[in-house]
């Protein structure tokens, strides 16, 4: 019972990060000690369902919730306090970093100039898409849900696997390549309407077919990362090291983008500090359970 209240908990904390830009799911259940479970029963679901569901049942309750009940919560969080926020989870990331450190440190394997070219080129990869508005433009034009057809639909169940594996993929931000796409906002207002009980069948046609992409993509990125995890697992390691440490620049860099810039005040930087340490305890607890 315990066990599943903590995963519950978990995936929670991992359905808040899917909401925010620049803030990776994938990055936080890594960093909470989940990862590497989440992965396997996703991927070998059928092989152990039992047991799959007794991890999967409570990390997908926790991260359903979290997406219905906080999205409003988080968005005014950030907009009226920025900096704690943002430290907050900036803490949560850097918490857990202990965790995968040790999965590097010590071995012959982690000291080949290969494993740095890796950590070098997936930092630089995150910090790309992190700039991503600032290089290329403000992404595309926001979709429009309104009179969907067919087609429409099987557009946002192919945006649904893009956003999954993104999701999945430690320091990579679902909801980032979602604003870029043009469906971040649309989204995020189709699931706060169905928590409303708004509209309710044109949200559930809109929420089905992008969750069963979602759930398609997370099972396609589950069995590539299962993979690379089996036969390079140090260097997939260093991979998911330079994605977490970019992360934890873009994560401020992605808000900052969403709020056309940040204004703070000495009291919101003290009480950030604050939340900054508070994130760092829970992201280093939960890691740890």
């Amino acid at each position: 019972m315990k066990n599943a209240f903590i995963l519950a908990i978990k995936g929670f904390i991992m359905g808040i990060a899917n909401i925010i830009p620049g803030v990776s799911g994938g990055t936080l259940a890594l960093t909470l000690g989940i990862y590497e479970n989440f992965i396997g029963a996703i991927s070998h679901f059928f092989s152990k369902i039992k047991e799959n569901l007794k991890f999967l049942l409570p990390v997908f309750l926790g991260m359903g919730i979290s997406i219905l009940t906080m999205s409003g919560v988080i968005d005014n969080s950030f907009h009226h306090f920025p900096i704690p926020t943002t430290l907050f989870f900036m803490g949560l990331v850097i918490g857990g970093l202990p965790l995968l450190i040790s999965k590097v440190k010590g071995t012959k394997e982690s000291k080949k100039v290969s494993s740095y070219i890796i950590l070098f080129l997936t930092f630089l990869i995150v910090m790309i898409l992190a700039f991503s508005e600032e290089l290329f433009g403000s992404g595309l034009r926001e979709a429009n849900f309104s009179n969907l057809h067919l087609i429409n639909y099987l557009v946002l169940m192919l945006v649904g696997m893009i956003a999954a594996a993104t999701m999945i993929i430690p320091g990579v931000s679902g909801s980032l390549v979602l604003m870029l796409l043009g469906y971040y906002f649309p989204i995020v207002s189709s699931i706060k309407e169905l928590a409303h009980l708004q509209d309710l069948g044109e949200n559930v046609l809109i929420l089905g077919f992008f969750g069963v992409g979602v759930v398609i993509g997370i099972i396609l990125v589950a069995k590539l990362i299962e993979f690379l995890l089996a036969k390079y697992e140090k260097k997939t390691y260093f991979g998911v090291l330079g994605f977490i440490l970019a992360s934890i620049i873009a994560i401020p860099v992605s808000v900052s983008h969403e709020l056309g810039g940040i204004s703070f005040s000495v009291l919101q930087v003290v009480i950030g500090i604050f939340f900054l340490l508070l994130g760092l305890i829970i992201g280093n607890k939960l890691g740890d359970e």
